[in-house]
């Protein structure tokens, strides 16, 4: 099984309308440690790449991820923008000009996104934001494409371990971004970034299946 652009556009359309649906409540988690606008951020940039994907859909998968990436970067503030913008673009550069995704290449973009939102917003595991979303994500890909799965079980296998991974941030201590000023008091709040990474990564799962 491979993915072809069309096929990475859809699944950029339906991770825009989870965002969308899940707007009020990442808002939500970022108010209570934050300033509260990751939910409005990361719904208009997604809302821009889905006005962007309408005028022209580009011809590879990597060409349809580097539009998600500088629609983000020029569209969202915040750290929002930033972090995912330098997922998408690396994930995208890694990519290049191919014509198909398939699983290598998959597992390759997912971990060239990872360490680009690490080199990005210098989080390790265990700080309490997307990172510990997306660490695992990238561990369970690796074994589901071992196994012999094929795109959709490679990205439901990382949507299952990035959820755990996200519900993981709740018992931290946040090291990084504002919710660190908080310190003990941000323990038993959600990081935000880490369920939108699970949410974004749970609407490409149910796209490729």
């Amino acid at each position: 099984m491979t993915c072809k652009a069309d096929g990475v556009a859809a699944a950029v359309r339906a991770a825009a309308a989870v965002v969308a649906e899940h707007r009020a409540e990442l808002i939500d988690l970022d108010r209570a440690i934050g300033d509260g606008d990751h939910g409005e951020n990361l719904n208009r940039g997604f809302t821009a790449v889905v006005a962007a994907l309408d005028s022209a859909v580009p011809d590879t998968p990597g060409g349809v991820l580097k539009l998600v990436a500088t629609t983000l970067i020029s569209k969202v503030g915040g750290a929002a923008g930033p972090l995912y913008g330098t997922a998408f673009l690396r994930a995208s550069a890694m990519l290049g000009t191919a014509s198909e995704l398939d699983v290598p290449a998959l597992l390759d973009a997912l971990r060239a996104g990872l360490e680009g939102v690490q080199a990005r917003g210098k989080a390790v595991g265990g700080d309490a934001t997307m990172v510990d979303a997306l660490i695992p994500a990238v561990s369970a890909a690796e074994k589901a494409a071992g196994d012999g799965g094929d795109v959709a079980a490679v990205l439901t296998a990382a949507a299952d371990a990035a959820d755990r991974g996200a519900e993981s941030t709740v018992d931290l201590v946040p090291r990084k971004g504002r919710a660190s000023y908080l310190g003990e008091r941000a323990v038993g709040h959600l990081d935000p970034g880490a369920r939108s990474s699970a949410l974004l990564l749970r609407a490409f799962a149910e796209a490729a299946r």
